[in-house]
């Protein structure tokens, strides 16, 4: 049962639905018909911006469940590669204290070898190995050989728009299966027909979930390391004697490169998953916030779109009475 103004309103209304059956050339009839007209146009133009934002906030709330459910994945790899990294580094370590670090070291063949991802989505680390390896090629000496061997795909797309020239090779796909130290070896294999002097492994070394610090590793070769020995190097103090002493530094500069290259991908695939656990958190957040902005946009057209129909009916009331 309708209350009594509702009733009075009903009745006014049939009133005016039988002047303007009456006569379309009524000047009432024509201003509702005008004023009908206008609010059909409005009501259309907002129900298009609800519906498009409604379409949009959609979107960004499967994008925050995709990102928030590829951040738990990644934080779960990164327990994982974390445990490996943390066994593997002791395989390097010796390698320091016999060979040493040499940064510095310099022949007539550098290669130079770059460990980055083959998937994105994981912030900045690609981009500062690329930068490591193009800095290292300004610095070195114009009179010798330059050479770049890839381990990556995101690193071959950044790298060859310059450096096309040096590219030697390009490993991808790394990072399918688990990566095992006969895998480090292959690639090694592949790394020791360049017949370099000097090889230096780029790549992103694991210092937190929320750090990675860009190293360099020098390994040289059989006849550097002699050189190195003669010059009083760090192999100065161990007396390497008989006849297989060209065969053991061979054996030793040939494993030192495959330990080097296996603790670097070890190294950096610890630090892709927690980059791309950091950069995924940071998505979620930032679609939240979105998805917070576009339903308080939502809301807002929506009671706009209330209170002006409210208002459209109230007045036809107040000029029905007048």
């Amino acid at each position: 049962m309708l209350r009594k103004g509702g009733q009075n309103l009903l009745t006014r209304m049939r009133v005016v639905e039988s002047a303007c059956a009456s006569g379309p050339s009524s000047t009432l009839g024509g201003g509702i018909q005008n004023a009908v007209s206008s609010m059909d146009g409005s009501e259309g133009s907002r129900g298009v911006s609800t519906l498009a934002v409604k379409q949009r906030m959609r979107s960004v709330g499967n994008i925050q469940k995709i990102t928030s459910a590829m951040k738990m994945v990644a934080a779960s790899k990164m327990r994982n590669a974390q445990a490996a990294t943390e066994q593997c580094r002791g395989m390097q370590e010796p390698f320091f204290e016999d060979a040493g670090d040499l940064p510095n070291a310099s022949g007539e063949k550098n290669v130079t070898v770059p460990v980055t991802t083959d998937k994105g989505l994981c912030g900045a680390i690609n981009t500062m190995i690329c930068k490591y390896t193009r800095a290292s090629m300004q610095v070195a000496n114009p009179e010798e050989e330059q050479m770049i061997v890839i381990l990556g795909e995101k690193g071959k797309s950044q790298l060859q728009r310059d450096q096309k020239t040096k590219i030697v090779a390009t490993v991808a796909d790394t990072q399918k299966t688990a990566l095992t130290f006969p895998q480090a070896c292959s690639i090694a294999e592949e790394i020791l027909k360049t017949e370099y002097d000097v090889a230096r492994i780029v790549f992103n070394r694991f210092v937190s979930a929320i750090s990675q610090k860009p190293t360099i590793a020098t390994v040289l070769s059989p006849d550097s390391l002699e050189k190195e020995a003669e010059a009083g190097g760090s192999l100065d103090k161990y007396e390497i004697e008989g006849p297989g002493r060209a065969e053991l530094l061979q054996n030793l500069a040939e494993f030192h490169l495959a330990t080097s290259l296996y603790t670097a991908m070890l190294e950096n695939n610890c630090s892709e998953q927690s980059s791309r656990m950091s950069a995924m958190e940071n998505s979620t957040k930032n679609a939240g916030e979105m998805l917070g902005k576009l339903t308080l946009t939502y809301n807002r057209t929506r009671q706009a779109s209330i209170t002006t129909e409210l208002i459209e009916i109230i007045s036809g009331a107040t000029a029905l009475e007048g």
